[in-house]
Parts: structure tokens; sequence; C-alpha cells
């Protein structure tokens, strides 16, 4: 209780004295601080307010408990205790919730994110699902009110994307997505299936924070340049030159690829971002693995075989295989309606860091 207490007071002078600093014209003049002090100040307001309400109720238990010590009238005894009743039931769900607030926030959670979807096995059905998926995604983006750039995409053989790689920009972006990399599986019976046989097919998600210049050195040098033809959406505009872009970062082997631009320059652009992102999330990835071995981590350490999620259509299910969470609404979810889910991993990493805090 006093250790909590201890952090939350530690926060509260902290927050007051940001609040000093973005009020102080040096710092105003200087933008690039100025900015981060903002998001600090925001980042402790709530726990400043519930700093106010944690004290308020230990300052309100201790005053309960002096009126039951010290006062002899039956009416004022009775109206303490019940108080004090209501109070000490209040504080550990306070506390629950000041400690899952305490948990160091992971500093990519508020990057915007780069995602991608590619079909796996199941050939036509699977080029479907990512169809599907992508459509689920943009609805639940819209949602939140994010915007959305399709960087890449190849169509199959005759419906869906063999894979499509998009750009999300808004606020906590990967913070929100990074719990979907990896394999999505779905049983259903195909359209093309004459038999109505269920069929299972998988795609796989890879999230990747986006990367700025500042978090990964790229040196140009090292990276391989080819341009190519780009085919178009469904052949409706054939590029007659050579806007599109491969990139193929030599020291790693990482080969990126943009064709969704109408501009060789604009491709480029993207093109480096997403390869800058690809080799940020590898030396993230490492650092991942370095934590889940002390403690287990739901997010993807790089194994992108990792089966995470079922879409079960007969049964109109959606199965999450590492919180064994179940939900039957899949045709709601497939309209975007994720973010229960979305939650209930936010809660079973954030419950993982607890015990991680409390072992060590």
């Amino acid at each position: 209780m006093q250790d909590l207490l201890k952090k939350l007071e530690a926060i509260h002078y902290r927050f007051k004295e940001v609040g000093q600093l973005i009020t102080d014209p040096a710092i105003i003049s200087d933008m690039q601080r100025y900015v981060k002090l903002n998001k600090e100040y925001k980042d402790l307001e709530e726990l400043d307010q519930i700093y106010h309400n944690y004290k308020n109720v230990l300052d309100n238990i201790a005053s309960s408990k002096a009126i039951l010590t010290e006062e002899d009238d039956p009416e004022m005894r009775e109206m303490a205790k019940m108080e004090l009743d209501d109070l000490e039931h209040q504080r550990p769900e306070l506390e629950e919730r000041i400690k899952f607030m305490l948990i160091p926030k992971d500093p990519e959670d508020d990057k915007n994110a780069i995602l991608e979807l590619r079909a796996g096995t199941g050939g036509d059905e699977a080029c479907i699902f990512v169809e599907d998926v992508y459509r689920m995604y943009s609805m639940y983006f819209k949602e939140k009110g994010w915007s959305i750039e399709v960087i890449n995409s190849n169509e199959g053989g005759t419906k869906g994307y063999k894979e499509i790689a998009l750009n999300i920009t808004g606020e906590g972006v990967y913070g929100t997505l990074k719990f979907e990399s990896g394999v999505h599986r779905v049983q259903r019976v195909p359209e093309t299936e004459s038999q109505g046989r269920v069929h299972t097919s998988a795609i796989t998600v890879a999230v990747l924070p986006e990367a700025e210049e500042v978090d990964v050195e790229l040196n140009m040098t090292d990276v391989k340049k080819d341009t190519f033809r780009a085919s178009g959406a469904g052949g409706q505009h054939v590029n007659k030159t050579e806007s599109a872009i491969r990139l193929t970062h030599i020291p790693s082997g990482i080969v990126v690829e943009c064709q969704d631009g109408r501009s060789q320059h604009k491709n480029l652009e993207k093109a480096i971002s997403v390869l800058r992102s690809r080799l940020y999330q590898q030396e993230l990835e490492k650092k991942q693995s370095e934590r889940a071995e002390q403690r287990k981590s739901l997010v993807s350490t790089g194994d992108r075989s990792a089966k995470i999620r079922t879409y079960n259509y007969p049964q109109g299910r959606i199965t999450d295989h590492r919180i064994n969470k179940t939900m039957y609404n899949l045709p709601t979810f497939m309209n975007g309606d994720i973010q229960e889910m979305i939650d209930a991993l936010k809660l079973a990493e954030n419950a993982e860091k607890l015990k991680g805090q409390e072992v060590i």
C-alpha cells in the first residue's frame, strides 16, 4: 500500500513539474522537446487523477477508523463503520487498477504500424480469406478513425490477394495491433467446393512498428534497387513505365516490393519505410526473445508459424488459442467488431507483465 502511494506521489510531482515546463517560453520555442513533454503530460494525467482518488480513499479510511476509536455516539459510529466497509471494499479494486496502470508501456506502442497479410496453405481459398481479413481490419480501422494506405498488393489467381501490405496511422496503432501477428486459420466450405466439405486454410499476419529514421540507421549502399512494371489492380491500369520498386537489403537478405503508388519516387519512399520497419522489427524480436526467457509473452517473438486464431464458419466462432477465448459472433467480428478480443489479449499480456514484476 505504501509502495503504491510512494510511486503515485512521485508521478504526481513529475506531473506538476511537466505542467509548469510546458508553459515555459523556452520550452515552447523548442518544438521537439515541447511535443515530447506534452505527450508525457497526457500520459501522466490519468495516473495523477487516480493518485488523488487513492489518497482520498486512504485518508477517509484513516478518518473512519479514528471515529470508531474515539467516538461514543452510536449513530456516528454506525455511519463511520458503513463508510469504512464501503472504502475497504473499494481499496483492493483501486489498487489492482493502479498496479496495471503502473506497468511500463512498451515505447513502440504509440508508433504507427505496417500490416502485412499473406496467403498460406489453402490455395485460392487462402487468398479469399486474406481479402476477408483485410476487409475486417479496414472496417475496424475506420471505426478507430485511423488512416490506411495500401503499400503493396499481389492479387490471387481467381479472387482475393496472395499478399497485401498496409500502412496504418493513428493513435496507439502498434500497441493495439501487435497481438494480431501470427497464423490465422479459417475453417469453412470454400466457394470452389461443390461437395460442401469444410476445408482448413491459413494466412499469416505480420504487424511491424513503423520505424522512423532515428530508430534505424539505413545505409543505402547496402541496398540493391530494382525497378519493374507494376501489374496494376486487376489489370485495370497496367503501368507502361517501370514505377514499381524492389529493394534488397544485402546484409539481412530482406526483400521489399512496392508497386501501388503511381510514381517511382513515391514507391521508393514507401519501400524504404517498409525496409526500415522490417529491420527495426528484427531488433525488436531479438529483445522480445530475451524477455521471453524471463516471462511468457503474447507478442510474437519471430515465430510466424505460431497458430494464434481459428475462424470456424460452420459454428460461427472465433477462438484465440493463446488465451483460450472463444466468441460466437463471427459475422460481426468479420465486420470489424474485434475490440473485445484485442482488449482480452491486452489484459492477459498485462497480467503476465504484472507476474513478472512480482517475481523480480
